[in-house]
């Protein structure tokens, strides 16, 4: 697209960046998880607009600020009006040399994000993120949070194309790039967000499907879509930071560029057959290759002399299909079964996209509040409700499953204690039910020591023993030992930090979609003593079932109640 420009630094090499405390430095890189020169140039080729992460996070932007605009009755009269917006500050601009501005048209109307998404011609880069319903839960969040008197309402569903600023390196995410980040935030301008995700090990291998990304990946998108309950509205954003070499001028005329792309012509995506059919899978590991996985995994928690109680093997399946599937379409087709989860898709310029419909919360954070939540075990889904009642029954009393369960809670109950000063635990069991599958459940809530160290908060809880394993340095060091293919951003956290709140999801059952290669589909389970080789292989089939099979003509499952 116009918009995208070569960079005039290398990610990882400026100089001037310390990394004091990158999350997960455990273990040393060695040789051969280094990137080479011309690995890195591949890296480069498509940068675009300007890395925030080269700046001086100790230096605060001139100005962070949202204006709002009228409310118009459609998409087209808001492009219109934001077209207008960015005109009159190229002729009135600021003073200040570096900022972000926010211009938000309210629509009247309802209209779905990854509709609009879809409409905007595979723009790149892209991201879309939606929040899940936590209806039927207690919102533990409310007793540990006030609003502040902020009066924006959270939207549904976030839908952006173009980059306003991004934070991307090969390094590990640090504490000076969350700072980075934090200099575009302000509780002034709850809707400036950057979305995005890290790496599940940002140590290790980076393969070239994953190359994009880099070790962490976040934007804040330069045209907006955000879906409210009841009505809608468009936004662009514009950044810029003289010391970067991107002034106002650029940041404006790069924008003009995308806001000429902007498509108005919206319709409802449909929620059916892909129309694609698959030619091949290919699983890495093989069945043959996992269940001796596995037995050795078990004979390791089984010695008296290892820590490790849990660990979380994963599975890459490699899906071919007869023309290329359309991730936004496939992301919409899942929406029909994730009322009870989260959605994503993050697409970077020339790389694949990442989308996932993932049922677990990493956290939410809201001013000092903080929730997160224990999810483990798998069961399917019961045809009738007599049958429904007997799996959850044997879920529930499952000593094997239970012990998979009390490891996961009781570590993230630990490492809240860590940042809050006091930690609720409710329900301590239960049965948390999706279209395919249930699982064990519980939500966690503190009230933080400092209300900006989100850092901290990704610190302490990425990776959870859900995706990892516990204790889990040992449980992710072995990991990268059995582990042939690299997990990317599969069970790493996936969502966006802001002024007022931040929120982020775990990027489990999730897929990277390439044109020309179909996708890879990732699933995992979580190894402990009493496990079964065959039964872990057919619960990673039962976990990649929502994205094989709305592939083909099945019909979109709804929980049943």
């Amino acid at each position: 697209m116009a918009s995208i420009q070569f960079a005039s630094h290398f990610l990882g090499t400026n100089p001037k960046k310390y990394n004091p405390s990158p999350i997960f430095q455990s273990y040393s890189l060695t040789s051969s998880t280094k990137l080479s020169s011309s690995h890195r140039q591949r890296f480069l080729l498509c940068s675009f607009s300007m890395n925030g992460c080269e700046a001086d996070h100790k230096v605060p932007l001139g100005t962070v600020e949202t204006r709002t605009l009228l409310i118009v009755p459609s998409p087209a009269a808001a492009t219109e009006r934001l077209i207008k917006a960015v005109s009159d500050l190229k002729s009135q601009p600021p003073s200040f040399s570096s900022g972000i501005v926010r211009f938000q048209v309210p629509i009247e109307e309802q209209i779905g994000a990854i509709d609009w998404l879809h409409a905007q011609n595979e723009a790149l880069p892209r991201s879309f993120f939606s929040r899940r319903s936590d209806a039927g839960r207690p919102d533990l969040l409310q007793d540990f949070s006030s609003d502040n008197g902020s009066s924006d309402r959270n939207p549904v569903s976030v839908a952006g194309i173009g980059s306003s600023v991004y934070f991307r390196d090969l390094d590990p995410f640090s504490h000076d790039d969350w700072r980075s980040i934090r200099r575009f935030l302000s509780s002034k301008s709850p809707l400036i967000r950057a979305y995005g995700g890290l790496r599940f090990d940002p140590n290790g291998k980076i393969a070239v499907e994953w190359e994009h990304f880099g070790s962490f990946y976040f934007t804040v998108p330069q045209v907006e879509f955000d879906e409210f309950g009841g009505n809608s509205m468009l936004a662009a954003t514009v950044a810029w930071d003289n010391e970067l070499s991107w002034t106002l001028e650029n940041a404006i005329e790069a924008l003009q560029e995308t806001m000429l792309q902007v498509s108005s012509v919206i319709m409802r995506l449909r929620r059916e057959s892909l129309g694609v059919s698959v030619v091949s899978k290919n699983h890495v590991p093989s069945e043959g290759a996992y269940d001796p996985a596995v037995s050795n995994a078990l004979e390791i928690i089984k010695d008296k002399n290892s820590p490790l109680s849990k660990i979380v093997l994963a599975r890459s399946s490699r899906v071919i299909t007869d023309t290329d599937i359309d991730p936004i379409a496939w992301l919409a087709r899942l929406q029909c079964e994730g009322q009870d989860a989260y959605q994503f898709c993050l697409q970077p310029p020339g790389a694949p996209a990442f989308i996932g419909n993932t049922p677990e919360r990493l956290f939410h954070r809201k001013h000092l509040g903080v929730c997160s939540e224990a999810l483990a075990a798998t069961r399917p889904r019961g045809d009738s409700m007599v049958r429904e009642m007997e799996i959850e029954r044997d879920l529930l009393t499952s000593a094997k499953d239970d012990l998979e369960f009390s490891i996961v809670r009781e570590n993230i109950r630990e490492k809240l204690k860590t940042i809050c000063d006091r930690v609720v635990v409710e329900p301590q069991k239960s049965v948390r039910k999706l279209a395919r599958v249930q699982h064990l459940y519980s939500q966690l809530a503190g009230e933080l020591r400092k209300e900006d160290d989100e850092f901290g908060i990704l610190a302490a809880l990425h990776p959870t023993p859900a995706v990892c394993g516990c204790p889990v340095e040992e449980a992710r060091l072995l990991i990268e030992q059995i582990e042939s293919f690299d997990r990317g951003m599969y069970a790493g956290p996936i969502g966006f930090f802001g002024g007022g709140e931040s929120e982020f999801a775990v990027g489990i059952r999730s897929a990277l979609v390439e044109k020309g290669l179909g996708a890879l589909i990732y699933a995992g389970t979580g190894i402990v003593s009493g496990s079964n080789p065959s039964s872990e292989w057919n619960e990673l089939e039962l976990k990649i079932s929502q994205f094989t099979k709305s592939l083909e003509h099945e019909p979109a499952l709804y929980p049943i109640n």
